[in-house]
């Protein structure tokens, strides 16, 4: 009886071994499967940042594009946009165009911060030959896109590109930052935005802005206060994600930044 009782033992001992390997080889095919359905995702991650790392600020971007700009006519008013996703973003026909019939070259880049653009300004916007240039930057230094930023490094190439305008006699629109918000997707997901992009931080950014473009000759185009709230956050109506504009969000920009085109093309470059 007690032999029989040791041999139960050890079977089932047998047993609970047998299934517990079986339940790890389980497991690392199910791993070995989600990894092998990572990989690609992997693979174009991997792609991306060496594509980054052999060209940082994006120069190839808009190069070939503008080898097929030619020099402007003797009276055309050409209007250079330079900045982010946000600018990028205008050109998608959902956003209604970017200025139809208008003399003016988007050259924005998402996700960019302002020592990515102050590095491609000579061919996006110099060698273009554009009467004024609408910069729009700052969001993307504040979060961080590419390594910590002070706000003092942020003004700094902003000055930057302010003045290599100047030296070529381009006259400057400094865009304010746009506000943020925070907000919950009909879906119920929340998108948080004001971590990355503290609202105050904008707000300094926007204030030394403001200031040196009147002690320097340049145009503020005041995006931040038309489109925020009470509270300073991005109206709701105007963003899906709380950080970009909508459809509605450009419908109220472009107005805007004709006016302050207009004020920029007055002045003596």
């Amino acid at each position: 009886m007690k032999r029989a009782f040791i041999l139960f033992v050890s079977v089932l001992g047998m047993i609970t071994v047998a299934r517990a390997q079986q339940a790890v080889e389980q497991d690392a095919a199910a791993k070995t499967t989600e990894n092998c359905a990572k990989l690609p995702l992997l693979e174009k991650e991997v792609e991306a940042q060496a594509n980054r790392l052999s060209d940082w600020p994006e120069l190839s971007r808009y190069r070939e594009a503008n080898r097929q700009v030619s020099a402007p006519a003797k009276d055309e008013p050409r209007v250079v946009f330079m900045g982010d996703s946000i600018t990028d973003g205008w050109q998608q026909p959902r956003f209604g165009g970017f200025f139809p019939g208008k003399a003016y070259l988007d050259r924005g880049i998402s996700g960019q911060t302002t020592p990515q653009m102050l590095l491609r300004f000579r061919p996006d916007v110099i060698d273009l030959q554009p009467r004024v240039v609408v910069i729009l930057a700052g969001t993307n230094d504040i979060a961080g896109n590419t390594g910590p930023m002070t706000l003092e490094e942020t003004e700094g190439y902003l000055a930057s590109m302010s003045e290599l305008a100047h030296a070529h006699g381009i006259r400057v629109v400094l865009s304010s930052v746009m506000p943020v918000s925070d907000l919950t997707t009909a879906e119920g997901k929340k998108i948080i935005q004001t971590v990355n992009r503290p609202p105050e931080k904008i707000v300094a950014v926007n204030e030394w802005m403001k200031n040196y473009a009147a002690e320097h000759g340049d145009v503020y185009l005041d995006y931040f206060l038309t489109m925020a709230d009470a509270k300073g956050f991005l109206k709701s109506e105007l963003t899906n994600d709380g950080l970009h504009p909508n459809a509605a969000g450009y419908t109220m920009m472009a107005p805007l930044a004709e006016k302050a085109i207009v004020d920029a093309l007055a002045k003596k470059p």
